[in-house]
């Protein structure tokens, strides 16, 4: 495994590696070793699994402190883009953003760390993404950012996906904010 860093501070991507032959493909989704040996340390405590249609956004979600999750994101069949925004106040990359496509065929992960708001464009029929969180989910805790909120000019390149009402709901990162959801 490989990190590579991005744009913004504690957002990895981890490059895996796999093994095919004629019986099909291996890698290994999790390994705490060898996290640990790119000072990776995160200690997760639930797994969740996605299964979307194409076209499908999910997101922008993060939970209140302290609450908060770091996540190890990966895509096991499709494709998706991944979408993370810095929403951690003293940080230096507040309210950007970083664009990354994960695919089933490369393997590849993303740590997000705790404070980013996380969200996904899924870009292929019956795309699997898994989540490793590092805290349990709280939906007195949750935070839903509006996807869409012009404050983060996130272009999501799709005319007409399919969203959830509760992600059509979001707060703008102003309403958040002002509520001290992020602080």
């Amino acid at each position: 495994m490989r990190k590579i860093k991005t744009n913004i501070h504690g957002l990895y991507i981890i490059e895996n590696t796999s093994f095919s032959d004629e019986r099909g493909i291996f890698h290994e989704s999790w390994n705490k070793r060898e996290l640990s040996n790119l000072n990776i340390n995160t200690d997760f405590k639930q797994d969740n699994v996605s299964i979307s249609n194409n076209r499908v956004i999910r997101g922008l979600h993060l939970q209140k402190k302290p609450f908060s999750q770091a996540k190890l994101v990966q895509v096991i069949q499709g494709k998706v883009m991944d979408v993370i925004v810095d929403l951690r106040i003293d940080s230096k990359t507040f309210k950007k953003h970083e664009k990354i496509i994960l695919n089933g065929e490369e393997k590849n992960m993303i740590l997000i760390p705790e404070g980013c708001a996380h969200g996904f464009l899924s870009m292929e029929e019956n795309t699997i993404f898994l989540y490793k969180c590092s805290n349990y989910y709280s939906k007195e805790n949750e935070v839903t950012i509006l996807w869409n909120d012009p404050e983060l000019g996130i272009n999501w390149n799709e005319k007409n996906p399919i969203i959830s009402e509760k992600d059509q709901n979001g707060l703008s990162l102003k309403e958040a904010l002002n509520k001290n959801y992020i602080t």
